[in-house]
């Protein structure tokens, strides 16, 4: 039997950050992963971070993609590790009057609050990112954004955790759960580890964690899927947007009554559609977008991803020109809110649990793993994890 202060299963930007700031806190840790460590969404995303800045008053969001801003500049900088992290700022296409009247009210209200936010003109937005499109009505400008590369960083907050004494356990799928006294016992194959915690940090795979323990933990997969151009010199220097969805799901959030928010799709139908891309430092142009629920389906549905370079090719007139060289999908993990569900499980001892992070998982990832990992060292959560408290959502299903 492996012993540890912490279990941790799940080897994404979650878990593997949470790791690590539990080990630097001189907690022994045994993380779990199934597969390989990025092997899922952590790896498979755009890579897209940050936020509108702290503002005046930070609340969880804040505090999930500023610090995680600030945790994987730290990464780059200060540990010294390339994850090919820029701040790079963004720039959200606005294609119709409808959503410039949107864009100009989320503008106004994120500066009120501090945020660091504005409207530029097609010139002023050209003058940023000379390829995008003249021809629409205007563009957002976030400085506080950035972008990074997710397998890279991902498998750099799992180093960083080895250096300080964690071990990590790959193609280690959990076969059993069981709290022994206030700890817990759990089994990966033919291997059992004991723990005085655990954390459950496992994405779109939380629900089928949660039934070996009697848990109804409402977390759903989503599909989203991605394409990339080939390798081509440096052109697109922003992480890069569109208003269309933000003001579909502005006034419309849900699809149906049972699902999460902001889906692109009502089953096949779809209902608005959703971008995000940037340039790789290899060279790839990437774009994706679709948010479809379809179970553990990640198969890419080529319709989708014509949809979407079309989307891209209005804000970025040169990608029309250009073959799609290769695609991907990953599972995302949606709460029944669209909140992220960090903190402590009341039904047990001494378990926890961050997930529920939705499309946003690699950018707001090491954020959750900070501030659970701080729960977990101190007994005490930060403020701001009220506003993600599992309680809200689980159900206990043992009898």
């Amino acid at each position: 039997m492996r012993n540890a202060d912490v279990i941790v299963i799940g080897g994404g930007i979650v878990g593997c950050s949470a790791a690590m700031f539990l080990a630097e806190s001189g907690l022994s840790v045994n993380l779990l992963e199934r597969g390989e460590v990025s092997g899922e969404a952590s790896g498979l995303n755009a890579g897209s971070i940050g936020g509108y800045g702290w503002g005046h008053s930070p609340r969880l969001q804040e505090h999930l993609t500023m610090g995680s801003l600030a945790i994987f500049r730290d990464m780059q900088l200060e540990k010294g590790v390339d994850i090919e992290f820029r701040q790079s700022g963004s720039l959200t296409a606005i294609h119709t009057s409808d959503q410039h009247g949107y864009a100009q009210e989320m503008v106004s209200t994120l500066r009120t609050e501090g945020r660091q936010i504005e409207i530029l003109s097609p010139n002023e937005a050209k003058s940023y990112e000379p390829k995008l499109n003249k021809e629409l009505i205007g563009y957002m400008f976030a400085s506080q954004r950035g972008q990074a590369d997710p397998v890279k960083a991902t498998k750099a907050f799992s180093e960083v955790a080895k250096r300080n004494r964690a071990d990590v356990f790959t193609s280690a799928p959990v076969t059993g759960l069981e709290q022994s006294g206030q700890g817990w016992i759990v089994r990966a194959n033919d291997r059992v580890f004991n723990s005085d915690a655990l954390l459950i940090a496992t994405g779109a795979w939380t629900s089928d964690i949660g039934k070996m323990i009697g848990l109804n933990i409402p977390v759903q997969p989503v599909r989203g899927q991605m394409w990339a151009t080939e390798s081509l010199p440096p052109g697109v220097f922003h992480t890069i947007s569109s208003m269309e969805s933000a003001t579909y799901w502005h006034r419309k959030p849900f699809v149906s009554e049972d699902s999460p928010p902001e889906l692109t799709h009502d089953n096949d139908l779809r209902v608005t559609r959703h971008l995000y891309g940037r340039q790789r430092a290899n060279g790839e142009v990437i774009f994706g977008g679709d948010r479809q629920l379809l179970g553990f389906n990640h198969e890419v549905e080529f319709a989708g991803i014509e949809v979407n370079k079309t989307h891209a090719g209005e804000v970025l007139p040169f990608l029309n020109h250009l073959p799609v060289k290769r695609t991907w999908s990953g599972l995302m993990p949606f709460s029944p809110d669209g909140l992220p569900i960090i903190g402590r499980v009341e039904q047990y001892d001494n378990l926890f649990l961050a997930t529920g992070l939705g499309s946003s998982g690699f950018g707001r990832g090491p954020g959750s793993g900070m501030l659970i990992a701080d729960l977990i060292v101190r007994g005490e959560g930060h403020p701001a994890l009220q506003e993600s408290d599992p309680s809200r959502l689980i159900d206990e299903t043992r009898n």
